[in-house]
């Protein structure tokens, strides 16, 4: 059975711009922000999760957002000091921080570096100039593309995200867009369809028929050809929406899907962890400047948390575990469930074609299954 690990992740929620697609929690000020203020902020509420979880060893370190690159270096090398004097962070681990091409500056990467940034992930999107307005994005493909060779002359290792089943796309325009992609990164590509979410400009746009996305059909064939694609270049997909070359893998990510533990520091952060024996839930308050007032006066911002049951974190299990290739273990999912999953529904299901067996004791999506993802996991969580 996988280890799946521990990592530590950092929510800097503050962007320049509010894309039109984006449900993060992300804020933009007006004013500078006192970054110097929320470095002590930050190390409080480290501390105060460093009293909950013990002694670890932190596979890895996710500063995202919102927009990290606007972090100052020196902000960035304090809140990493930091989570190193409170965690064993083993040398190599890695340390992720998301950029945006449009907040870029070869001065300001090579800061993150000697800071201990060693992978970065670019918030790219697309590349084309007509799509990049659509998206709401601040950079344009010049900038996207400065953006990349900086990030792979400066950094071990280098991500960027595409959207993709934009408005009027077509099947063979994204393609040749995936294939320029491909040729551009080092090792890693996220690729994720554009989805239309409650509390966003755009589903605002596309209730009033405004934007009209691609049809289920019509995405199914972008998914398709999204898979084809990256696998006959050598970045088959290891996640849903996450492409790399073997070894190349978010280490970070991998900890969430293989179902890990990991603390959620910053405005809006999640975590989960075990902590005497029970796996819990903790969440932050949203909004950044009420969570450093918080943290201020109470060394943390956590407003809510829970302590998960046997049944819910089995379902969590196989919601994360069913996204990856390599897929679940049965035996750890027995594990936490306190039963197997049902033979008769597992039997059915493979002989549809959604699922398959992985060596003993494994099982995976298959690729059709991976489309009907969601329906997959709620019929197997019954």
């Amino acid at each position: 059975m996988i280890d799946p690990g521990f990592g530590v992740y950092i929510h800097w929620p503050f962007c320049a711009a509010k894309c039109p697609y984006c449900d993060f929690n992300s804020h933009v000020r007006h004013q500078p922000v006192d970054q110097a203020r929320y470095v002590q902020a930050f190390k409080a509420e480290l501390a105060a999760m460093r009293a909950r979880t013990g002694p670890r060893v932190a596979r890895s370190i996710f500063l995202g957002g919102g927009t990290p690159s606007l972090m100052e270096p020196a902000t960035v090398g304090a809140i990493l000091d930091t989570v190193s004097r409170h965690w064993t962070v083993p040398h190599g681990a890695e340390v992720t921080l998301e950029a945006n091409p449009s907040s870029v500056e070869a001065e300001r990467f090579r800061g993150y570096r000697a800071a201990g940034v060693n992978r970065v992930s670019l918030g790219v999107q697309a590349l084309n100039d007509p799509d990049l307005r659509f998206l709401g994005r601040l950079h344009d493909v010049d900038q996207a593309l400065h953006a990349i060779r900086l990030a792979r002359e400066t950094f071990p290792r280098l991500s960027f995200d595409l959207i993709y089943a934009r408005p009027r796309q077509t099947v063979e325009a994204w393609m040749e867009e995936l294939e320029r992609a491909i040729a551009l990164a080092a090792d890693h590509l996220s690729l994720y369809q554009l989805t239309i979410e409650e509390g966003t400009r755009f589903h605002v746009l596309h209730a009033a028929g405004k934007i009209v996305v691609p049809d289920a059909d019509l995405a199914a064939d972008l998914y398709e050809a999204t898979q084809a694609v990256t696998a006959a270049r050598g970045l088959p997909a290891y996640e849903v929406s996450n492409h790399a070359r073997l070894g190349a893998e978010s280490r970070h990510n991998l900890i969430y899907w293989r179902y890990g533990e990991y603390v959620g520091v910053g405005p809006g952060a999640h975590g989960r962890f075990i902590e005497h024996g029970r796996r819990v839930v903790t969440f932050t308050e949203k909004i950044p400047e009420t969570w450093l007032d918080l943290v201020e006066t109470q060394g943390h911002g956590i407003v809510g948390g829970e302590l998960l049951t046997r049944s819910e974190e089995a379902d969590e299990y196989l919601l994360m575990g069913l996204r990856l290739a390599e897929g679940i273990d049965l035996t750890r999912y027995e594990a936490l469930s306190g039963r197997p999953l049902e033979h008769k529904r597992l039997a059915g299901l493979q002989d549809e074609g959604l699922i398959a067996p992985v060596g003993n004791s494994g099982l995976r999506a298959t690729p059709a299954g991976m489309v009907v993802l969601d329906a997959l996991v709620a019929d197997l969580a019954r």
